[in-house]
């Protein structure tokens, strides 16, 4: 748990109290507050319609509030537009991001500072930005002069990101920043803010991922239909009951709580097949397969070609190669309709660019595919009736409000539409891309309950996600891809989170650990491996062979039990010195791989010959600890 900050009434920041707005007839805010405080990460919770987005933009002058007040560092915060709440030092990294997306990376990171009267320097900016996305740990993954309508939605919210950092704002509001990052850029993400509510700096968080607000935040304040219901909390004194209690008003166990799918030992067809798929420059090499009510996690890291390779599938992205079989037949999706006239669905995973028509009433919103998939003369409404009425049922829809706008509703209750829509067509395959990005506690599990019953009806469900612990708690198995190649299959039991990142990691990023192997074959012959470990399984990341390679029984990728690899006494004893196995024609050292900050990073072994000439164990553990030191 981070430290918390001091409790000293002149380190409050901003106040707000009985803060009111309503758009319309609907209210928004009823009697909302919150108490802040410099140098802490305040977290703002809540169900989706809370309130919380609204709050947010109470304080960064977005909407003015109705009635109620706010004081920032003692003084009524009056602003009259967001222009001026910047120069006071408020910035807001918002879930739906609002960049300029024709104009490049570097201009959106400075967009205010182009309206100002001042003279402009984008040799200045650059620097500004290369030094913010170090910072960030993506300096490489936003090129400056890519203009922002070609960047993924991920990218898009680092933007934002870097643009609230170039501010040098002293009260920051992340709202949903994580929605579209992996593990590991959360992390790169949390060091940051840590690194700012040192230097002084008030931060709010919002987020539905409890973990995460339990990972950050010093505080928290949570609320429900508009009002704040609990101010100012110690996180510390909280448990995830405690939020979600806050939240909606009850207990709801554990969202990941299952019976099985299917009954164990049980083989189901194959529906979906894609063998080498290939829709460069972000896919690669891609295969894998999915049953029938089988839930697939496919697994990696922002920018590994997962959203890409579903484009590929749905015939949104045009391939230069691999083979799409469903059902044994294959299929050559050149457009969505193909795809959807094969059985395939796609939740796509920017929510209001790719799967809402704005200016549509939720009926409307609803029937879109089956308007694609239609033929004949009409709109054929008739036919879904029926069925919709079902699924109005089943995902808790307001019946009564079908002819609204879908914008009135939360982000929660448009995704559940969105899914809706496809299960009308009853597809062979629904590929969910993100699908509980941006949603509360509450819909995530009414979410996942939903998956498992169209996958209980016989539907190939293929999940796509950042949360790697949502894919570790629906998926059963899980196809990790990192730079556009599928690496790794392996039985979600094999599996948990430390091990899928390091799986997920980009091979840019281990190419450092494979050549490291192939040094050591190099100079001392024989077989070398990168390996994680557990009581009976190894799982190999990486691997590397001398001209007389030593059989060790490991593939990359490749989860396998420890007795039936041809080095199981090494990998059970994990000494620090080479261990021979009972056939006796090889010896094997395991060692240990850290990070410089202690971190498990799994085995290094190395298995040679039993007749060669056998390096002290001390050289090789200098030679991971050398390389451990410039990580």
């Amino acid at each position: 748990m981070i430290d918390q900050p001091s409790n000293k009434p002149s380190d409050v920041v901003l106040v707000a109290r009985n803060v009111a707005k309503s758009f319309g007839k609907t209210r928004a805010l009823v009697d909302a507050g919150l108490e802040l405080k410099a140098g802490e990460v305040h977290g703002l919770l809540g169900a989706n319609g809370a309130g919380k987005s609204t709050l947010s933009r109470v304080i960064t002058c977005h909407v003015r509030r109705d009635a109620g007040e706010v004081t920032f560092r003692g003084a009524p915060l009056e602003a009259a537009t967001t222009r001026d709440a910047l120069r006071l030092g408020i910035a807001l990294v918002a879930q739906e991001t609002s960049l300029a997306p024709d104009m490049s990376v570097l201009e959106n990171i400075f967009l205010p500072e182009l309206g100002r009267p001042a003279r402009l320097s984008y040799g200045v900016f650059r620097r500004r930005a290369t030094e913010i996305l170090e910072r960030l740990g993506h300096e490489h993954a936003l090129p400056l002069d890519l203009e922002v309508r070609r960047l993924s939605a991920a990218q898009r919210q680092l933007v934002e990101i870097a643009k609230a950092l170039a501010l040098d704002a002293n009260l920051v509001i992340f709202d949903e920043p994580t929605a579209s990052l992996s593990p590991s850029e959360v992390e790169r993400l949390f060091d940051i803010m840590a690194r700012l509510r040192d230097d002084g700096r008030a931060l709010i968080f919002v987020s539905h991922r409890l973990e995460e607000v339990f990972a950050i935040t010093d505080r928290v304040t949570i609320m429900r239909e508009g009002r704040t219901v609990a101010n100012a909390l110690p996180t510390a004194s909280l448990t995830q009951s405690d939020i979600v209690r806050h939240m909606v008003g009850q207990d709801l166990g554990s969202v990941y709580t299952q019976a099985p799918v299917h009954a164990a030992g049980e083989v189901l067809p194959v529906v979906l097949e894609v063998s080498h798929l290939s829709a460069p420059p972000a896919v690669r090499d891609i295969s894998f397969s999915v049953r029938r009510g089988e839930i697939l996690g496919l697994g990696g890291l922002v920018g590994a070609g997962r959203s890409e390779a579903a484009e590929a599938i749905f015939g949104l992205r045009p391939r230069r190669g691999g083979v799409i079989k469903v059902d044994g037949r294959e299929i050559n999706p050149t457009k969505p309709a193909d795809a959807i006239k094969a059985g395939i669905g796609l939740v796509a995973e920017d929510r209001r660019v790719q799967s809402i028509v704005p200016d549509l009433t939720v009926r409307e919103n609803l029937l879109l595919a089956h308007i694609g998939a239609h033929r004949g003369f009409g709109l054929g409404y008739a036919a879904r009736e029926k069925k919709l009425a079902a699924l109005i049922k089943s995902l808790d829809l307001p019946a009564d409000r079908l002819d609204a706008n879908l914008l009135t509703f939360s982000g929660g209750m448009q995704q559940k539409v969105v899914m809706a829509r496809w299960l009308l067509l009853e597809p062979k395959v629904l590929i969910l891309d993100e699908p509980t990005k941006g949603v509360d506690i509450g819909t995530r599990a009414s979410i996942y309950a939903i998956l498992r019953e169209i996958a209980a009806d016989g539907v190939a469900v293929i999940l796509i996600s950042s949360d790697f612990e949502e894919l570790l708690g629906l998926a059963e198995r899980i196809v990790v891809i990192s730079d556009g190649v599928s690496i790794a299959d392996l039985p979600t039991a094999s599996l948990d989170e430390e091990k899928l990142t390091l799986l997920a990691a980009p091979r840019t990023s281990t190419a450092r650990n494979t050549e490291f192997l192939r040094r050591l074959t190099s100079d001392f012959g024989g077989t070398a491996f990168w390996a994680l470990l557990e009581q009976d399984e190894v799982i190999c990341l990486s691997q590397a062979d001398a001209t007389n390679p030593v059989a060790t029984g490991l593939r990359p990728g490749e989860a396998r039990a420890i007795d039936v690899t041809h080095i199981p006494q090494a990998l059970r004893r994990r000494e620090a010195q080479f261990v021979r196995e009972d056939a006796g024609d090889n010896a094997t050292l395991i060692l240990p791989m850290r990070s410089r900050r202690g971190s498990d990073l799994g085995w290094i072994g190395l298995a040679l010959p039993a007749a060669a000439d056998l390096p002290p164990p001390q050289a090789i553990e200098a030679r991971i600890a050398a390389l451990n030191a410039i990580d």
